[in-house]
């Protein structure tokens, strides 16, 4: 029961991730941006309906995703938003591809975290 209730809470702080980073200037002064970009975990995001899933939210997502994740990762990964259960099936394995993955979601998902909220 653990396991499930960790996957769920990974997958929730991902849906609920926002906010943007900041750059900082040449003169030492910054200007914020805001971190978006569209791919499969943005639109499977946004497919979930939940009520933190906003556009700026699910880009900021999509954005750290294409920045940590390959192609493949993030197509198996947007499965995950459909039915989160496959998240603890993955973490749960005794397959390499999965151990791997998961362990790979997982730095995405604090990454992610931090960076959008």
């Amino acid at each position: 029961m653990k396991p499930m209730v960790m996957a769920l809470l990974a997958l929730s702080t991902l849906a609920a991730c926002g906010g943007g980073a900041t750059n900082y200037t040449s003169r030492g002064a910054f200007t914020p941006t805001q971190l978006y970009a569209t791919g499969p975990l943005q639109k499977a995001c946004l497919a979930q309906g939940r009520k933190a899933a906003s556009s700026q939210r699910c880009g900021c997502i999509q954005a750290v995703a294409n920045q940590t994740l390959s192609s493949a990762q993030q197509r198996r990964g947007a499965k995950a938003f459909r039915d989160p259960h496959k998240l603890q099936v993955w973490r749960q394995s005794d397959r390499a591809s999965d151990n791997a993955f998961w362990d790979t979601w997982k730095a995405f998902g604090q990454s992610a975290s931090s960076v959008c909220s």
